[in-house]
């Protein structure tokens, strides 16, 4: 059985379309008008929401470290980094202050990375805090941290989405503290839109180069694309791949697509049976036809990802290993009898009902595990419930989509560690012996040649067990209208911190 977008629209509701009268002249001189795909769970600087709470998240907070728009590391909040051999890094930091203008010192540092590394901590990068063994605050701007093994991918945890630096004692569970970004938070419609207002003593001289940013929430693809169109906003995310040839024609919008570092994916829950078994597992990963996936849900923009989410252009690619996940039915249900499930099964698939890809993705799986005998309800909530339910192990296959954390094969960690706080980015409590120890090699090994051979056993592992199953690559474009400049799509995995740019976007006429 085809699946075609047709047919996987043909059982949905019919949505909501924006009947929208022309677009009235705006003077340039204003705050930029930002469309999100939906109102942030949380801006909390060291949780996960998705990108569009990246998004006022960036504009709000800065680290020690970041990218610039060509995706190269950078000093923000320390504007020197360098190794001193031994597990040891040494940040020294530039002249700065938090948005109630105090100055941002070595003890803050200190403070955000004990915090976070807590024992009752709910931060992302928790793990990651805790291997730093000593914190040595040399003066009000050097700080030396002390890995117990060297780790040559400290920097890059410095960059992360998921650990923006905060004012000592500014933060709690629901407070998402004192930052030092270029804009600070002004204005909450909840639910409905946040703005954010230029912070006139950020550190980079001229910067931001506009009165500020209005985020706007409009949850409905088509809502989102016909506000751009109708130039009510400026920019906006998750451009609907339905309309993106659309937009590419017109004269009054722009484009920015990257084509890899975005992914679809399944995961699982490993303390729900039959989902604890790889034999299982690897059925599934043999049971979907991606390219259909590609078709209905992405209209062909974007492409089968049959492997691991690995992009060509990385140095542990390996084309010989493009197909390891193919369509293979009459394998997917040998596996599944040899497990003990010659006639299948039931479950759930968890996905959202907000984003269409996310809901789209999991009804062609649907379809498709139903071919093998695996019979699966569609669970579909908001996305602040789905994120929750994922994060709290309440499923047992999930629709995931994500880019790794870094370009770096360490970036692998996001999706694949199991040392990592829980996460709705990975399969809950999915254990493989062997993974983690070789992660943590990789991150350890600053020859890259011995780092080639320790990412080929990783692969290797993950091969064989299938913690996640990879489904497609996905493109994923900003839209903008055409006086805009300066704010850019960047490049591979680092696609989902394009909102750093937002400091240097303007109106132009």
């Amino acid at each position: 059985m085809n699946i075609t977008r047709r047919s996987i629209l043909l059982g949905a509701a019919a949505m909501p379309f924006l009947n929208v009268a022309a677009a009235l002249a705006q003077p340039a001189d204003r705050k930029i008008i930002f469309g999100l795909s939906t109102y942030p769970a949380n801006i909390h600087p060291w949780l996960h929401a998705g990108t569009a709470a990246a998004t006022v998240k960036f504009a709000i907070h800065r680290s020690l470290l970041g990218y610039d728009a060509k995706g190269n590391l950078k000093g923000e909040l320390a504007e020197s980094w360098n190794y001193e051999g031994e597990g040891k890094w040494l940040f020294k930091l530039r002249t700065a202050t938090w948005h109630d203008g105090s100055p941002v010192t070595a003890e803050d540092i200190r403070w955000n990375i004990e915090t976070a590394a807590a024992p009752k901590s709910t931060a992302v990068m928790a793990a990651q805090m805790r291997t730093i063994s000593n914190i040595e605050v040399v003066d009000d701007k050097t700080i030396r941290l002390t890995t117990a093994k060297p780790i040559r991918t400290l920097p890059l945890t410095f960059a992360s989405t998921y650990f923006q630096m905060v004012k000592k004692d500014s933060i709690t569970d629901t407070v998402p503290g004192i930052g030092a970004g270029p804009f600070k938070f002004s204005k909450d419609e909840r639910g409905v839109a946040m703005e954010v207002e230029p912070y006139s003593d950020y550190y980079e001289a001229g910067l931001p180069v506009n009165k500020g940013v209005r985020f706007v929430a409009y949850a409905d693809e088509n809502l989102r694309v016909s506000a751009l169109e109708a130039g009510e906003v400026d920019v906006i995310e998750f451009v609907a791949w339905s309309a993106m040839d659309r937009l590419s024609k017109e004269p009054a919008v722009k484009m920015d697509h990257v084509d890899s570092g975005q992914f679809m994916y399944l995961v699982f829950n490993a303390d729900v049976k039959p989902f604890n078994d790889p034999r299982v597992r690897r059925a599934i990963a043999h049971a979907i036809r991606r390219q259909e996936v590609v078709d209905a849900v992405f209209f062909g923009q974007g492409g089968p990802l049959e492997s691991l989410p690995i992009p060509s252009n990385s140095p542990i690619y390996d084309p010989a290993e493009d197909h390891v996940f193919n369509y293979d039915p009459e394998k997917a249900k040998a596996l599944l009898a040899e497990a003990g499930y010659p006639n299948g099964f039931k479950t759930k698939i968890l996905s959202t009902a907000q984003y269409a890809m996310h809901r789209d993705t999991g009804l062609v799986v649907q379809q498709h595990l139903a071919e093998i005998g695996i019979e699966a309800e569609m669970v579909l909530p908001d996305w602040p419930t789905r994120v929750g339910m994922g994060d709290r192990g309440e499923y047992e296959i999930a629709v995931g989509g994500l880019a790794f954390s870094s370009n770096d094969p360490d970036g692998m960690s996001d999706g694949y560690s199991s040392k990592l706080a829980p996460s709705n980015l990975r399969s809950w409590n999915m254990v493989i012996p062997g993974v983690d120890e070789a992660l943590e090699e990789g991150r350890s090994e600053f020859d890259p040649a011995k780092q080639k051979e320790i990412y080929a056993r990783f692969k290797k592992l993950v091969i064989e067990n299938v913690p996640i199953v990879p489904l497609t690559w996905r493109r994923q474009s900003y839209g903008m209208r055409a006086n805009v400049t300066g704010f850019t799509n960047m490049p591979g995995a680092l696609t989902n911190y394009s909102g750093k740019t937002l400091l240097t976007t303007k109106l132009e006429g």
